[in-house]
């Protein structure tokens, strides 16, 4: 089969990904993945629901300057580091492959969670819109969600069928790209301008414009806060930045315009569905509480609205930009994952069959894996989908403050200082956002679901298992160097453990209130049922608090064995260097300091003296006299221990100064302190003495020396000259002295 050619066979020698995506294309990639079936969704259950019609549209337009400043940063990062992996790869090269793990690790959960989110709403919508045709096969209940055999199968169909497309063909992929964003752009927005045309015509109201439960102001940060998670997605082009067939710098405008268009989608499809709404609800906000209790077209107040003022046509122009929408969200989240899970595979930080290609030059494998992890999805219901998606708010934010700071840190380097201001701007909204998706009551914010914290730890526990098994494999020592971004992700899981507590503790006070409630209609309540009820409380809370706390407690236990494995590994490298720099520097015959070690020093020296702070230091040289003629009569093994004799008896009279063996038989002396204050009386000691090999054999050591003059030496070579010479004198008088 095609896609079973391999690079292997190929002869594909170049990892780089092939050149194969236009700024077209780019463009429904990025809108395209920040765009799907939850911007019908979210934008009523949560967008309208919590800050009404003009809290979300100034809200989403709020959320989209301040995603101007991480569009800035983004296009930044993508022009300075054209490879695969998006944030990833440009925050391991900036800041370290512990970042590089973290990014990747939190952008495989988010493009995973919102893949997965689109997979299973295509029963969802073909439930809406088609009756109960795929409602077959054996079903069951999960966390309150019914799932059918029939359901499930259709979202393994649609999956599979996007990884055969992703796999084979970037062309038709392209191509259907963008078709589909186009198709649904033009879409959404041709059926909101006919609704807010023909508005007048009906007996609708956008009141309330903000909700009555908290100031405007409040409502407007609100969307704002949770805004990374409407153009979650739209970055995904930067895992495709080694495949642009255009000049990068044209990257910015496409992000630009995304992000623009994505905002007018959510405005779009938030005034759409406030534009009708049935004639049994008083307002639009009583509609959109109501819901979750409704079925077919009144359960997506989109439709119903476009239904009203256009009827069935209205309904398939709608449907077919939906259709459009989920599409895009698809594809565009498989091929962003591909090409992550390619660039950490290429990089080590994943199995290597990730990265294998075929004879297109696709990452197939990482496409395939894909499928496969996505269809296992269908059979956990969209209840616990919805929990995983919720957690993609924090990870985006955490994203795009990874990315951020990495811009900052490489821009304070490069010194520019536009991006120097955005990195630093960026990163302090996402840390604001972060606080307020963590801490949400503190700012009268609505929380995630009580499991979306506890998945967040349970991602990050997997995610430090997963980080141990890398740095007992890392023999390069990449991993396990940064702290801080350890600490950061113990604080998250911390104030992730706290509101676990939290939402779990006012979820059973709030159903234990309403119990109370309803028994007090039928019966007096009395003491002993108020404590029954006080006492359920406390066991919830303590049980929870218990769960949080080992949960806290094994990441931490997790993140101080990493460390400790790579301190343990960091000491066993130094003192591996430190052999090997003995061994480098000291001379194997004699066990004193060899050449190498003495250049290192004369550089050192240099250094010194060119800054000025060079006071004073002597050089002694010595030579050993005769060894040519002791190694030519009497061997080699009697010259070697001339060699050492010799060398002895210079370091037992230079007892405070390095001594160097620069040469077969000569020797250089640095004298500092005493020795430098005593050298003419050692210099006469090491001179005088004579050392014996054997009943017929002595020699003696030749000396010369030479004091650093400051101010007119320039070097230490021309210290060196001058003992040299001096030496080479004491040598010829030496054998003058013989011959006589």
């Amino acid at each position: 089969m095609q896609n079973n050619i391999t690079e292997e066979n190929t002869g594909i020698k170049n990892e780089r990904l092939n050149p194969g995506f236009g700024r077209m294309s780019m463009w429904a990639y990025s809108i395209g993945t920040a765009i799907g079936w939850g911007s019908l969704v979210v934008t009523c259950n949560t967008y309208l629901a919590q800050a009404g019609v003009m809290g979300t549209v100034l809200g989403l337009v709020l959320g989209m300057l301040v995603t101007f400043v991480i569009t800035h940063n983004l296009q930044y990062m993508i022009c300075k580091n054209q490879d695969a992996g998006g944030i990833y790869a440009f925050a391991q090269k900036v800041c370290g492959y512990d970042f590089g793990f973290l990014a990747a690790w939190f952008l495989l959960l988010t493009y995973m969670s919102i893949l997965w989110a689109n997979i299973t709403s295509v029963p969802l919508f073909a439930r809406y819109f088609f009756g109960d045709i795929f409602r077959f096969g054996f079903h069951y209940h999960i966390f309150g969600y019914e799932v059918y055999f029939g359901e499930a199968l259709l979202s393994i169909a649609a999956i599979c069928l996007v990884g055969l497309l992703c796999a084979n063909s970037r062309k038709s992929t392209n191509r259907i790209m963008v078709v589909s964003a186009v198709t649904f752009v033009a879409g959404f927005t041709v059926c909101t301008l006919w609704a807010l045309i023909n508005h007048g015509k009906g007996n609708f109201s956008y009141e309330p414009m903000f909700l009555t439960d908290n100031l405007p102001i409040a409502q407007v940060a609100r969307i704002a806060a949770i805004s990374p998670w409407a153009f979650i997605g739209f970055e995904n082009i930067s895992h495709f930045s080694e495949e642009y067939t255009f000049k990068v710098n044209k990257v910015r405008k496409i992000l630009y315009i995304s992000v623009i268009l994505s905002t007018m989608v959510y405005v779009f499809v938030t005034l759409l569905s406030v534009t009708a709404y049935p004639p049994e609800y008083a307002s639009w906000i009583e509609y959109i509480k109501d819901m979750g209790n409704l079925s077919g077209f009144k359960a997506v107040p989109a439709f119903y609205a476009i239904n009203y003022y256009l009827g069935n046509t209205g309904v398939a122009v709608l449907m077919l930009a939906l259709v459009g929408a989920i599409l895009t969200s698809l594809i565009g989240n498989t091929m962003a994952l591909s090409r992550l899970l390619y660039a950490v595979g290429r990089n080590s930080g994943a199995p290597a069959w990730l990265k294998k290609r075929n004879s297109k030059g696709n990452p197939y494998s990482a496409v395939y894996a894909i499928v496969l992890i996505s269809s296992f999805i269908p059979f956990l219901g969209r209840t616990a989908i919805g929990w995983i998606v919720d957690v993609t708010t924090l990870c985006a934010t955490i994203l795009y403050g990874l990315a951020s700071y990495a811009v900052f840190k490489d821009a304070k380097q490069s010194t520019a200082k536009i991006e120097r201001t955005t990195g630093i701007a960026g990163l302090a909204l996402m840390l604001a956002f972060g606080l307020m998706i963590l801490l949400p009551h503190l700012f009268s914010f609505s929380s995630m679901a009580t499991e979306s914290y506890m998945l967040f730890d349970l991602w990050a526990i997997i995610g430090l298992i997963y980080f141990r098994r890398l740095v007992l494999k890392d023999t390069d020592r990449r991993y396990g160097h940064s702290v801080l971004v350890w600490f950061m992700l113990l604080l998250l899981v911390l104030f992730a453990s706290m509101m676990w507590v939290s939402e779990a503790t006012q979820k059973v006070s709030t159903d234990i209130m309403n119990g109370v409630y309803q028994h007090y209609q039928i019966q007096t309540i009395d003491d002993v049922y108020l404590a029954a009820q006080g006492h359920k409380i406390h066991n919830v809370n303590a049980m929870f608090t218990l769960s949080s706390f080992i949960v806290f407690i094994v990441f931490a236990m997790i993140t101080i064995n990493n460390f400790q494995i790579t301190r343990k590994r960091e000491k066993e490298h130094l003192e591996k260097l430190s052999i090997a720099e003995k061994r480098a520097t000291t001379d194997p015959l004699t066990g004193i300091k060899n050449r190498h070690a003495y250049h290192l020093k004369e550089e050192e020296i240099d250094e010194k003296i060119a800054s000025n702070q060079m006071d004073s230091f002597a050089l002694a040289v010595c030579d050993i006299n005769n060894l040519k003629l002791i190694n030519d009569q009497k061997g080699h093994n009697l010259g070697d221990q001339c060699i050492c004799k010799c060398c002895k008896q210079i370091c037992d009279v230079f007892k405070k100064s390095p001594v160097y063996r620069i040469g077969g038989d000569e020797f250089a002396v640095i004298l500092e302190n005493d020795d430098y204050e005593n050298r003419y009386s050692l210099l006469e000691k090491v001179s005088s003495q004579t050392v014996s090999l054997d009943e017929t054999t002595s020699s003696k050591i030749a000396v010369g020396i030479s004091e650093y003059r400051k101010g007119k030496d320039d070097s230490f070579l021309e210290v060196f000259t001058r003992a040299d010479r001096e030496m080479y004198e004491h040598k010829k008088s030496l054998k003058a002295m013989k011959k006589e």
